[in-house]
């Protein structure tokens, strides 16, 4: 799997108010940036080209992100105006040309080393996969974009694949082991000061 769609749109509405000031995957978990984290995790599973898409505070994740040769990475960006869903996310890195089959990643999970590689190796020959448990990443076939929008806003991703397996496409479910994301404040200040958890 060569390219991927990375969903860096959303506004952190758990997280304000430091998502106020900041989008949520320019934050840290060890004190890196989550998103720094996910674009390396793609170079290691031989990804070569990533469209970001961005909305919240754009600028400054496109500002750390740059043209993605740090991370080993062809990077290009698409904007989406407002909280339209997942799906519309991966719609907008169809019309920035990539074309499928690409992995699907949100901007503020971390996976262990190797989740990525070894997702995108069992996930090679179907319809479609998703991460389970429910974490954020799929694997997109040709075969799925029919199924993108179908819903109404925020269009998401699971429901195009549920209709997509209820017309009878392959959509493996395969583990990827333990994630760690900014999903909650607590989670935050945790991940980053883990001598708070005794």
């Amino acid at each position: 799997m060569k390219r991927a769609v990375v969903m860096a749109a959303g506004e952190g509405t758990r997280l304000r108010p430091l998502t106020e000031r900041w989008p949520k995957p320019v934050l840290p978990i060890d004190g890196r940036p989550v998103i720094a984290m996910l674009l390396r995790e793609l170079a290691a599973a031989e990804v070569e080209r990533v469209v970001v898409v961005t909305g919240h505070l754009a600028e400054q994740v496109e500002r750390l992100v740059g043209d993605g040769s740090a991370f080993g990475l062809q990077v290009d960006y698409a904007r989406q105006p407002g909280v339209l869903g997942s799906a519309d996310a991966v719609q907008r890195g169809l019309a920035a040309g990539l074309e499928p089959p690409f992995l699907v990643a949100g901007a503020d999970t971390v996976f262990e080393p190797g989740a990525i590689a070894r997702f995108a190796a069992a996930a090679g020959g179907a319809d479609g996969a998703l991460a389970d448990p429910s974490a954020p990443l799929w694997m997109l076939g040709p075969a799925i974009v029919p199924f993108l929008g179908l819903d109404t806003v925020p269009y998401e991703l699971a429901n195009a694949y549920r209709s997509a397996q209820a017309a009878g496409l392959e959509i493996r479910p395969l583990p990827v082991g333990k994630t760690r994301d900014l999903t909650h404040p607590e989670d935050l200040v945790v991940e980053n000061f883990r001598y708070l958890e005794s």
